[in-house]
This record gives structure tokens, sequence and C-alpha cells, in this order.
């Protein structure tokens, strides 16, 4: 598309404001390309939040004591707010098009919308409780601290909130996979297990690659825009320095045989997972992705009492 003199203007002025380091705020002009992008990956962040609850929300009834019960109750509350916040930034983004949260839960509901590959996963054991606050919060961490200086203004000031709790998110999880790790043999098999369930998942977390590892070449426009300073690749680097030592440091196997760490180029090497794979559990065809959705939508359906409560005029 052509712009026109005055939006070229506009548009270069924008710029400037972002490469000066200046915010970007919900009624400040944008270009459609770095509001539709933010729309995008802040509904997907929001629904995420909410969607990642749900694996945890199984274990609160079957938490190994009432502290553990506690605990977990908490962390799904919080992850339900983080949704909560995401969704009014996104939706305040959504107003020159007409739309609202409400489009953001139906075109959930119909596969238009995305969310996380891992929260399409199962948890069939307390040790997958306890791996989801250590390492899937732990790389969403990674990711969302990489964001806490992001240009646009609301965004970067819910991450801040977001972040600050999700590391005790993740303390709350490795708190339970060190009680399990210093267990029985029994305990210990079960974290194992839980690792080799999630690796390639905890993989596909960060997204694709480079054209060199996925034959994709797109440009990566949340850099362009400095909504986020590294590529997915570098994010996923980033996890394996962290993660890897600490696994290892527990006794626990890392299950590619494949992986090293090269000091030369300060690079992790790794076995590819399928990203063909990745792209079907996005578009609902992962192993509890239906379960998961019929469930979001019965609790939507239900409570529409609320939403309509809470929005009709005061007599």
């Amino acid at each position: 598309m052509v712009m026109s003199a005055s939006e070229q203007e506009l548009m270069e002025h924008f710029m400037k404001r972002i490469e000066a380091g200046e915010k970007i705020e919900a009624d400040d002009w944008m270009p459609d390309e770095y509001r539709k992008t933010l729309i995008k990956l802040i509904s997907m962040h929001g629904i995420s939040e909410i969607m990642g609850a749900l694996p945890e929300k199984e274990w609160v009834p079957k938490a190994p004591s009432i502290k553990r019960k506690l605990g977990i109750m908490a962390k799904v509350q919080d992850e339900m707010g983080h949704g909560q916040l995401l969704l009014r930034v996104a939706e305040d983004l959504m107003k020159p098009y007409g739309k609202n949260r409400d489009t953001i839960m139906q075109d959930l509901f119909t596969g238009d919308l995305k969310f996380h590959n891992v929260f399409h996963m199962e948890a069939p054991t307390w040790a997958d409780a306890g791996l989801i606050g250590w390492l899937v919060d732990g790389a969403a961490i990674i990711t969302q601290t990489n964001m806490l200086d992001a240009s646009y203004g609301p965004y970067a000031r819910a991450l801040k909130r977001i972040c600050a709790e999700e590391v005790f998110h993740a303390q709350h999880g490795e708190s339970i996979i060190i009680a399990l790790a210093e267990g029985t043999p029994a305990q210990r098999a079960m974290i194992q297990e839980s690792i080799d369930r999630w690796w390639e998942s905890l993989l596909m977390f960060f997204g694709p690659g480079d054209a060199s590892t996925t034959g994709t070449s797109k440009q990566d426009i949340t850099i362009k825009y400095r909504i986020r300073t590294k590529t997915n690749e570098q994010l996923r680097q980033d996890f394996f320095t962290k993660y890897i030592p600490r696994l290892l440091s527990l006794g626990l196997k890392v299950p590619d045989p494949t992986m090293k760490f090269d000091k030369e180029t300060g690079q992790w090497y790794y076995r590819q997972p399928d990203w063909s794979r990745f792209k079907d559990i996005i578009k609902n065809k992962g192993p509890k992705s239906e379960a998961r959705l019929r469930l979001r939508k019965i609790s939507y359906e239900t409570n529409a009492w609320v939403r309509e409560a809470l929005g009709a005029p005061v007599s």
C-alpha cells in the first residue's frame, strides 16, 4: 500500500519516537501494521494466560497436601488475572476496528485466535504440575522479560506486574520438582517421565527459528517496531543456558542425546522438534485442545449473565 505524504510524515515521526525509546500510548497515532501486530501478540498472550491455568486447575483438588492445594490455587488465580489484564490492553487497541473482548473470545472458539502450544498438552502427574511452573513459566519469563521495554507503553507496564508474579510461579514449580527429586525413586522417575513428555513442547515454546532450520523467512515485525529485541532462537538459547545446568544438577537427563554446548560459538546444539506437529497443535489438534476449548466455552457461556449485569445501565 502506497502512503500519502502526510502518512509518510506520521510514519517517520512514529519511527523516530520508537528509536528514541519513547513509549507509544493507546491514543497515539500508530501504523496499522503496528496496531495489528500488537493485537495479535497481546490477544494470544492474554488467552494463553487463561488457557494455561486450565492444566494446573486440574491439579487443585488432586495436589498432595493442603499447602500444595493452596499454592497451586493461588497460581491459577494469578494466571487468570494476567489474562484479564492483557485482554484489556488488547481491547483498547481494537476499538478503532469496532471490536472488543467478546471478539477475542469468539476468535478463540472459531480457531482464528491461537493459544500457546504448551497449553494444548496433557498434565497427567503431579510432576507435570511442577514442571509447568518451573520450566514452562521459566520459558515465559525469558520471553516476557525480553519485552519489558516494549515500545507500546500499556503492554510494557502490564508485563512489569506479570513478570514479577511469574517469578513466584517459577519458584513454586521448582519447589515441587525439588521435593520430588529428594523423594523416592518412583518420584524421581516421575519427574524424568514428565521432562521426556514435555521436552518437545518446551523447544517449540519460543516458536520456529530462522529459515535455515525451519524453511521460513518472515520478517520479524516485533523486532522492527522494538516490541522485543531478541529472535526466537536467541530466546531458546537463553532458556538452555539457564535451565539445562539446573536439570543436570538434580540428576535429571535432557531427552536429547545430540545436545551439547559449543564453547567456541557459545551456542547449544540440539535436535530440532517436529515443526509440522507444532503447526497442528496450534490449529487445535493437540492432545487436550478440544477438551480445554470446550471447558473455556462452557465457562464463557455460563457466566454471560455476569457480563450482562455489569454492562446494564444504572437505573
